[in-house]
């Protein structure tokens, strides 16, 4: 009983997190994930690798730590860890735990050690970073599923593989939405394809 209790807690927190992050719905169907593959640069079985990573991050974090606020987001086995933590000593043990995992190649620990962000600010940080991702659509600089974009307390998180072009193009689109604060890149980078 108690190991089901957990998983649908963890099922919960999982969606719940998808819903704060300002995710399209079309992810959440199987032709709208598959369209989406379609165009991402990682290859597939990255692609669900991060997603594996994400829900092993999850699991292993339910199981160690009380009383945090902890965002995992997984791009190319790079993960990202945002959200809030009551010591230096949890930030370190977060990311820790992360990198145990063993197809994590490179954990960015952006954990602020301080007290939970409220429902509503976070509520906010998922509206931020939908607008964001609408200034994204039809650009023309990159594509919107290139750059992957995640918010917490106002500071805007770029992650993706791109070129230094398009990087700046996203860089330079999230810095001017409202209610971003700041942005910051953790862009892996590849050739334009006329410099090769």
């Amino acid at each position: 009983m108690r190991a089901q209790m957990k998983f649908f807690a963890l099922l919960i927190v999982s969606a719940s997190m998808l819903l704060l992050q300002g995710c399209f719905p079309l992810v959440a169907t199987g032709f709208g994930a598959a369209a989406l593959m379609v165009d991402d640069r990682r290859s597939t079985g990255v692609y669900v690798e991060d997603e594996n990573i994400e829900w092993k991050s999850r699991g292993r974090l339910l199981e160690r730590f009380k009383d945090v606020h902890v965002n995992i987001t997984s791009f190319n086995l790079t993960v990202l860890v945002t959200g809030e933590v009551p010591s230096e000593q949890i930030k370190q043990d977060v990311g820790d735990a992360i990198r145990g995992i063993a197809s994590v190649k490179n954990v960015v620990n952006e954990l602020v050690v301080g007290g939970n962000t409220a429902l509503t600010a976070r509520a906010n940080d998922g509206l931020v970073t939908t607008n964001v991702k609408t200034r994204f659509i039809n650009n023309g600089r990159f594509s919107i599923n290139h750059v992957k974009v995640v918010t917490e307390s106002g500071t805007a998180f770029l992650m993706g593989i791109v070129t230094r072009d398009e990087a700046d193009a996203a860089t330079e689109l999230a810095r001017t939405t409202s209610g971003v604060s700041r942005v910051i890149k953790v862009f892996e980078y590849i050739e334009s394809p006329g410099k090769r």
